[in-house]
């Protein structure tokens, strides 16, 4: 049973229901000797899973056989496959989150190595609660540390580093190149650069070994010098670069010709407090991990625990009929199989649903990108016809609409490159509750002048409590405040235009949540005309 979000619906004893999320994905190779390197690599795992079962695994664990540990949900269970030719091993641990109450962390590894090649390596990190939606900042577990610090792990052709890798001059940036380059690359390569600090030292505005270790197998961070950042820079174009304390994450599939706005750029005027730089790493761990669920296939890249439990059962079946075993032992062994078989189907199905709910997502992007873009150039020579006939000034021949109806169209032609609207803003806008369509047109045109102006030329003018016309005012969000995704990014609703009424009423209560977009240089609004509720309100 799934959820809207795509997330399996697990049904507890009380008729309440856990929601089984996936975190992340890691596949990587192990380096060194091939069968030494697979049993070191097995045996940290098993440290790892020991330090959370609350006990002593059994002795035939660490002869990496199948096991199975029932302690207080901290279970621990291991199955293994070996033949002449491939030899598989994976464990998947349950561990209860030490804050969140009834939230269960799952962890399944799979050592695996065929004939002579190096052993591969795969992680899959799940997290089943009853919360419809799980706010967390992704980290890869820390055996994976383990495993690469003590033999090595390579993503393709990346050496999976749990520090952060410097690059200081335009020999280093060539290597760099190379790898933002490589078309069979599937983590994200995030390059900061770096400034020189007020104590003289010279380092990326956001903390770097931490991105580092948190992304360790599903993404890579490159800290640059100015030197390097200048030479990346003749290299890409500015467009496609990173300097003076900027952030950059360039996915997989990057070109030069690769639209810049695809590869997200973070200025370092968006890192100038302690929560915007935390902010920015949580941005970019959430990237990492959604990109190694997109990149990583269940069945290839990363085999699923499920797969290989009910591979072995059904060895042990046939095992059972060759030894003349009796029909008891017989049906004990296939109604375990056919349990194993329908958890595997269930995580098939969710599967499925999560990248049908991405499809999703991505269609409603592109329609709403394919909407702004020909009411751009439609605004651009509607736009130059004016201009050349009698001068007026854009918004001098601008009417607000008259129904919300034409509310949207509007905002795609009149205020094109100025202001766009996200897709809750263009769900808000379809048949509001709110009943001044003509003040809301107002705000917005209010946004793409004088408050888009003031943005560009660099105005000091504070607009916090600004009053736009007799009670309305520009104010910050506050605890109003909230994150939205916006073209593929995570970004933050930071700003608002509000009415001064004491009512919630939809129909009198005006809220247009907005932030702006420095790439673009064009205000973008998350949420309009409503309230949302928050924690504070």
């Amino acid at each position: 049973m799934q959820d809207s979000a795509g997330s399996k619906i697990i049904p507890t004893r009380y008729g309440r229901y856990l929601r089984e999320h996936e975190i992340l994905r890691v596949s990587a190779r192990i380096g060194g000797d091939p069968i030494q390197a697979a049993e070191a690599a097995r045996r940290e795992v098993l440290v790892w899973a020991q330090n959370r079962s609350g006990g002593q695994l059994p002795t035939e664990a660490w002869s990496f056989e199948g096991f199975e540990v029932f302690a207080g949900g901290r279970t621990s269970v291991a199955v293994r496959i070996a033949g002449l030719d491939s030899d598989i091993w994976a464990i998947r641990a349950d561990d209860p989150d030490k804050i969140v109450p009834g939230r269960i962390w799952t962890t399944e590894v799979v050592i695996g190595r065929h004939k002579a090649e190096q052993p591969r390596f795969s992680l899959r990190l799940l997290a089943s609660s009853q919360e419809t939606t799980l706010d967390v900042s992704p980290h890869v577990p820390g055996l994976v540390q383990q495993v690469s610090e003590n033999h090595g792990l390579y993503v393709n052709n990346i050496d999976a580093s749990f520090e952060p890798v410097d690059f200081i001059d335009e020999i280093d940036v060539k290597t760099l190149i190379d790898l933002i380059l490589d078309p069979t690359r599937k983590i994200p390569i995030f390059v900061l650069s770096s400034v020189v600090q007020p104590d003289g030292s010279l380092s990326p505005l956001i903390e770097s070994a931490g991105l580092a270790r948190a992304t360790l197998g599903i993404g890579f961070v490159a800290v640059v010098s100015p030197e390097a950042s200048w030479a990346l820079t003749d290299y890409f174009g500015r467009a496609h670069s990173v300097f003076s304390g900027g952030v950059r994450a360039y996915l997989p599939g990057f070109s030069r010709s690769a639209n810049p706005f695809d590869h997200r750029l973070i200025v370092a005027d968006q890192l100038g407090t302690t929560e915007a730089k935390e902010r920015c790493g949580r941005w970019l761990r959430l990237m990492a991990a959604q990109q190694s669920i997109r990149a990583n296939k269940i069945g290839e890249e990363v085999l699923a625990f499920s797969a290989i439990r009910n591979s072995s059962l059904k060895l042990r079946q046939e095992s059972l009929v060759r030894e003349g075993a009796t029909d008891t032992e017989k049906l004990v062994a296939a109604e375990v199989r056919i349990s194993a078989l329908e958890k595997e189907v269930a995580e098939e199905r969710t599967a499925q649903d999560y990248f049908d709910e991405e499809a999703k997502k991505s269609d409603e992007r592109a329609r709403a990108a394919e909407a702004q873009h020909r009411a751009s150039v439609f605004r651009i020579q509607e736009l130059l016809g004016l201009l050349k006939e009698k001068g007026a000034p854009e918004d001098e021949v601008a009417s607000v609409p008259e129904t919300w109806a034409d509310f949207t169209n509007w905002c795609d032609t009149v205020l094109a490159g100025r202001v766009a609207l996200a897709p809750a803003a263009r769900r808000g806008a379809r048949s509001p509750d709110f009943e001044d369509i003509a003040l809301c047109g107002r705000s917005l045109l209010w946004l793409a002048n004088e408050y888009r102006d003031g943005r560009l030329n660099g105005s000091e003018r504070d607009y916090k409590d600004y009053a736009i016309e007799a009670g309305i005012r520009n104010a910050r969000c506050g605890g109003d405040e909230f994150e939205f995704e916006w073209q593929g990014r995570r970004e933050t609703a930071d700003w608002h235009i509000k009415n001064n009424s004491d009512t919630r009423d939809p129909r009198r209560c005006l809220r247009i949540y907005y932030f702006w977009e420095e790439e673009t240089r064009q205000v973008v609004i998350a949420d309009m005309p409503a309230h949302r509720r928050s924690a504070v309100s």
